[in-house]
């Protein structure tokens, strides 16, 4: 097993002096990130960051988050990613189970108010923060809520003025970052990697995508706060690539990229790819070896289709936050209908696929369908301070229950067909309908609400279901805005639907809401 620090180390002796990062108008070779990796954990750890200690990272994609990464991973640290789209709710949260010791921001960040949303927070979510540290040309604007008046502020340039230091607290099996992922409760869960788990992974899918071939330029549109970003950065840095970042996607910039440094790879959403095969010249789009994307938005299907007619093989990927992003893929050489499902062959050699039956847990004949188990190196260690859901998630064998639906096949591959729960896929990410019911119901005129997913000309969404408190009154645009100061865009439900109860229907454990006949209505309304 290896650390992060040693990833970088070894990368850094491979490639020296090879561009490995182009971010605006900054250029890192692959010894420049370890080197500015040492000097911010030099200045991370003057700040009282050490072993263990949990660090937010509240920014979008840019060189200095993966040398923050390094940085943090060289003390033995963890990152707790937080999604810049993310608001009060969600930051609240975040900071205050993860128990961050420190929170890294860029003010001003796309004109983004993130000093009034950290204002928005409750103390008590603060709490454990000791430092803050600014990135970004606009620190003068900075202003800190009062229930942070006692924390020390430093900036990105503070911290990178110290000498690179080689001292190493990195142990492999030590957790090393976080990623918010849906649950069954209001809270999403925060699951952890380890060092080793996010190196190997990086190996790995470098190896199996190819990014050890001749010379890889990676556009990097994907955010490093979520697993499919952070992957796909890693495996380009383990493959010797130059990773091309962007801070957002933008479909005019992302192609022209892709032209003036000659983009061999991306990975992206359905929604992503559909833009960049509209926009993209021929001659950018002959430059790709493959497209890697996830399927998202029904309204898609046909997106293999259209890239073959362009020149450029789309290939389905499959994984998620326990087992990793990229975790497989189809071949590109296969049939379009095949490149077009999720799932296909895992990147990493130690990887392990079976389908079970949901009930009895048996495993199941290829081309059964039933859940999904997946084990492997890129498998999470756990959830955050949650033994219980970790055991839930958990086998024995070490596989995870990833409540996806599917089924194997007998040359070694699988097939995603959908979610067996009620989770939702909204705006690319994967959310618990409980968690925006938790929020509405925070509001004073809601006595309970139910929330389903819809799928649209324009993807899948959400619909609030919403018994209004006696007396309250019904105000949708009220509860809009009040979704919109508390969760991220996507998170927001498209409509809002009064009704005086929520269907109901017996069950051995009790009454429950019947869920079907809601996402019936909201079909029926909104589809």
């Amino acid at each position: 097993m290896t650390t992060l620090p040693a990833f970088g180390d070894r990368a850094a002796r491979l490639h020296r002096d090879r561009l490995a990062i182009v971010d605006g108008d900054l250029r890192w070779s692959h010894r420049d990130l370890v080197l500015e990796s040492r000097r911010l954990a030099a200045g991370l750890a003057a700040a009282g960051i050490g072993p263990g200690d949990r660090v937010a990272f509240w920014l979008p994609n840019s060189a200095a988050y993966l040398a923050l990464f390094f940085a943090v991973a060289r003390l033995g640290a963890v990152a707790v990613s937080v999604n810049t789209r993310f608001r009060a709710a969600d930051v609240g949260d975040i900071l205050g189970r993860s128990r961050a010791k420190a929170l890294i921001f860029w003010p001003g960040f796309r004109g983004i108010a993130f000093d009034e949303i950290l204002a928005a927070v409750p103390a008590a979510d603060l709490a454990a923060l000791e430092t803050v540290i600014l990135y970004g040309p606009e620190l003068g604007n900075a202003a800190l809520p009062g229930a942070l008046g006692a924390v020390r502020v430093t900036s990105y340039g503070s911290l990178r003025e110290f000498d690179a230091a080689l001292f190493d607290h990195a142990t492999a099996d030590a957790g090393c970052v976080t990623f918010t992922t849906s649950g069954t409760t209001a809270a999403p869960k925060f699951v952890l990697h380890s060092q080793a788990s996010i190196a190997r992974h990086a190996e790995d899918v470098a190896r199996h995508f190819g990014f050890h071939e001749d010379r890889t330029v990676l556009l990097q549109s994907l955010p490093f706060c979520g697993t499919f970003g952070l992957a796909q950065a890693m495996s380009c840095l383990a493959g010797g690539g130059v990773l091309v970042n962007m801070p957002v996607f933008d479909v005019e910039r992302a192609v022209e990229l892709m032209d003036r440094f000659e983009v061999t790879d991306l990975n992206a959403t359905d929604d992503m790819t559909a833009a960049l095969l509209d926009a993209a010249h021929e001659w950018s789009l002959a430059r790709l070896r493959q497209i890697g994307y996830a399927a998202f938005n029904p309204a898609l299907r046909e997106i293999v289709t259209l890239g073959d007619m362009k020149g450029v093989p789309l290939v389905g990927l499959w994984g998620m936050s326990e087992v990793q992003a990229l975790y497989s893929v189809q071949r590109r050489e296969a049939p379009a209908a095949m490149r077009a499902r999720a799932g296909g062959y895992p990147a990493s050699p130690g990887a392990r696929v079976r389908v079970v039956d949901p009930e009895t847990r048996a495993i199941l004949p290829h081309g059964r369908e039933g859940e999904i188990e997946a084990a492997g190196p890129s498998r999470m260690l756990g959830y955050v301070d949650d033994p219980a859901a970790t055991a839930r998630a958990l086998t024995d064998d070490g596989y995870v229950r990833t409540g996806d639906l599917g089924y194997t096949e007998a040359d070694g591959g699988f097939v995603f067909l959908t979610r067996l729960g009620d989770s939702l896929r909204l705006g690319g990410f994967l959310v618990s309908p409980a968690e925006i019911e938790a929020h509405l119901e925070r509001h004073p005129a809601v006595a309970g609400a139910q929330v389903v997913g819809v799928e649209t000309g324009q993807g899948a969404r959400a619909v609030a279901f919403v018994v209004p408190r006696a007396g309250a009154g019904f105000d949708d645009g009220m509860l809009r805005e009040h979704c919109i100061a508390g969760l991220a865009r996507y998170k927001v439900p498209m409509a809002f639907v009064a009704l005086d109860s929520f269907p109901m229907t017996d069950s051995p454990n009790g009454r429950k809401v019947q869920r079907v006949k809601l996402r019936e209505i909201a079909a029926e309304r909104f589809g």
